[in-house]
């Protein structure tokens, strides 16, 4: 028990100490070269104007640098491949009990959060450049979605096929097998929980939510005796905070699509290791411990939805929901530390669910 916990929070603490150390490089290099938006977006997603979210960010969208996701993987691939290469140069000993890298538990979710983390740098790049199929710059959203389902494709087929993976888990309940149909599934929840990017917008927002979910999903593989998978959570967890230390407000840089896209899909790998193959049930909870991601992506689409099928009338004044709390008077700040209660909150309440 004692070399488990210390195997899940040393190298989340080095993780932590690796991110700060790194910042500043990274700092310096985005700054030189004005890593940011050259202007602000004028089309909502729905192809409506911008003009409530351009009163509220329109001037820190084209100051402040892009890309500081980089932090956060970049974090966790070096403290992976440190524990890795120590464990083998010291075989044996309790280097090699540190060591977490392995084909069972990290080696997937580790190659997806890379994947996620360089289509998501090609997208910042080229909104920094205004180049792409978007508006303003970048990879359109049909071209991210149809990068990020064919990922989730191949990966559910590895499930399915190589890991005889065909069922989830629910409370109370034992696993149903849904055949086949886990292939369109994972597909579907790995999209879902993508989507959930959108929260990326305030200064600390995402950070916060995104290093609270991983904890969680950290306790939970901790719990089901995947130690392994519990460390690399762990690990991530303490990139984002090192990453969160200098976005809080004023945000040195922003997550954008190379931290978000890495750590959404990530996040669907992980809930799916720790459902039916880690027996455990972390499918079922995943609505509720990432439940800030939900409904930011259902107010979206309540928005478009209701643009389209009611004239033109809106339901937020804004959409993702964390601008239309700011755009009613809160104080970014307020709504960025509501939802770290929020989350918190639905976290906790997940992993009970998870262990019960």
């Amino acid at each position: 028990m004692a070399i488990d916990l210390i195997k899940i929070i040393l190298p989340s603490v080095i993780a932590f100490i690796v991110g700060i150390g790194f910042t500043p490089i990274l700092t310096k290099y985005l700054y030189k070269y004005k890593m940011w938006k050259k202007k602000a977006k004028t089309v909502s997603i729905d192809g409506g104007g911008t003009p409530i979210f351009n009163s509220l960010h329109a001037e820190r969208e084209v100051s402040t640098p892009r890309m500081g996701g980089i932090v956060i993987w970049v974090s966790v691939l070096i403290v992976t491949l440190l524990f890795w290469i120590v464990g083998h140069i010291f075989y044996g000993g309790i280097f090699t009990k540190l060591d977490f890298l392995s084909r069972d538990q990290t080696w997937i979710p580790l190659c997806i959060l890379i994947f996620g983390a360089i289509v998501g740098l090609v997208d910042d790049v080229l909104e920094i450049r205004g180049l792409g199929g978007n508006y303003a710059g970048g990879l359109s959203l049909k071209k991210r979605l149809i990068l990020v389902a064919l990922i989730s494709f191949l990966i559910s087929l590895w499930f399915y096929f190589k890991l005889d993976v065909n069922s989830v888990n629910l409370p109370l309940m034992s696993g149903i097998n849904i055949g086949l149909w886990f292939i369109p599934f994972f597909v579907l929840v790995t999209l879902l929980m993508y989507s959930g990017g959108v929260i990326d917008g305030i200064d600390g927002l995402a950070g916060g939510v995104f290093a609270i979910i991983f904890s969680a999903y950290s306790g939970i593989a901790f719990f089901q005796n995947q130690i392994n998978l519990a460390a690399f959570c762990a690990v991530i967890a303490g990139s984002i905070l090192a990453f969160l230390w200098f976005n809080i407000p004023p945000a040195r840089f922003y997550m954008s699509e190379t931290g978000s896209m890495a750590l959404t899909i990530t996040l669907a790998v992980v809930a799916f290791m720790t459902d039916s193959l880690g027996e455990g049930r972390g499918i079922a909870v995943l609505p509720i411990i990432a439940f800030p991601l939900i409904i930011t992506t259902a107010s979206v689409i309540i928005q478009i939805l209701s643009k389209k099928l009611r004239g033109g009338k809106k339901v937020f004044l804004v959409a993702p929901l964390h601008h239309h709390f700011e755009a009613i008077g809160w104080p970014a700040f307020k709504v960025t530390m509501r939802y770290w209660v929020v989350s918190l909150i639905f976290a906790i309440l997940g992993l009970i669910l998870a262990l019960i």
